[in-house]
């Protein structure tokens, strides 16, 4: 089943901690930022609207085990994996690729895992929601299109 993307970033300064490396807080936020380029690479987005239901996707879960430091200019490939589709739930799995001493090494791997919840308009409340069909059956066309391939 899984379905992988990936995107290219540049560490930048503002990025890095005192040591010259990027600040861990960044992993997550790379994590992110690769998810939302990949939900919109399949015309979905995290905050999505099905009928009459505004649909939202809150962290259950995440984690990041740092192997080598990223340095500032250092470009680094972030590879999601979707790992698993639930009723209600995605879990992602996240690599990060950099290039040392002319051989590509892992730098990072990560895991977050989604909640789909619909919100309501008046009290903000979130409720635990399957996943609605529209969004399941994109996320399963591009894990068969890249079977293809």
């Amino acid at each position: 089943m899984p379905s992988e993307f990936s995107i290219t970033r540049q560490v930048e300064f503002a990025e890095t901690d005192l040591a010259g490396i990027m600040h861990f807080t960044h992993f997550y936020r790379w994590m992110e930022v690769c998810e939302h380029a990949f939900l919109r690479s399949l015309g979905l987005s995290v905050d999505l609207t099905t009928g009459d239901q505004r649909i939202g996707w809150p962290r259950v879960k995440t984690s990041c085990r740092f192997k080598r430091p990223l340095r500032f200019e250092e470009e680094v490939e972030v590879r999601l994996i979707v790992t698993e589709i639930r009723d209600r739930s995605i879990a992602y799995a996240f690599q990060f690729w950099k290039t040392e001493d002319g051989k590509r090494v892992k730098a990072a791997v990560g895991e977050t895992v989604a909640a789909c919840v619909s919100f309501d308009a008046d009290t903000h409340a979130m409720t635990p929601v399957p996943i609605p069909e529209v969004f399941r059956s994109k996320m399963e066309e591009a894990s068969s299109a890249q079977g293809e391939g």
